[in-house]
């Protein structure tokens, strides 16, 4: 009594799930576009290079503890700018995957999964705004971080309350 083949366990997981996929994998191209043509003018791809080659290791203030992050931090409102958009993207995108999760009758561990991801997003992008879009220090790029990790375990949370609320 071996494992099932992929086309089978595929198959059991039903048509909806597969749509979901492709829907997100679909959007998540289109979102990538969308945002580099907004940013046109402001040579997006030049920016996120300058960005990428401008890391350094950093200590974090306060504390003895040196972590990457950009020379100059507030030289990147370009990026920053995108990525917040990029992020806002994908949280509007987890409305929809969640919507089409519900309407196909998904399992519940597929539904926490959209519901958690939907909160990590909107929780970056909220963040990437707050602490990004202005006047970035290197005291705000790792209060910005720490934050992250906030909502990351609130995502977490999210998703757990999804399935103990189904039990």
């Amino acid at each position: 009594m071996g494992e099932k083949p992929a086309w089978e366990r595929r198959r059991m997981r039903g048509p909806g799930e597969a749509m979901v996929g492709a829907v997100s994998v679909g959007a998540v191209f289109v979102l990538i576009g969308l945002v580099f043509v907004l940013a046109l003018p402001n040579n997006l791809w030049d920016r996120t290079i300058s960005f990428f080659s401008n890391l350094t290791t950093s200590q974090v203030p306060g504390i003895a503890i040196a972590l990457p992050a950009p020379a100059n931090p507030g030289a990147h409102a370009v990026f920053y700018t995108a990525v917040f958009q990029f992020s806002l993207g994908l949280a509007f995108l987890q409305i929809l995957v969640l919507a089409l999760r519900f309407g196909w009758g998904s399992r519940i561990s597929r539904i926490a999964e959209s519901v958690g991801n939907l909160v990590f997003w909107f929780g970056a992008s909220y963040l990437e705004h707050v602490y990004l879009s202005s006047s970035t220090t290197l005291n705000t790029w790792f209060a910005f971080w720490a934050a992250i990790l906030v909502v990351l375990g609130l995502s977490i949370v999210a998703r757990a309350a999804v399935l103990l609320a189904k039990r």
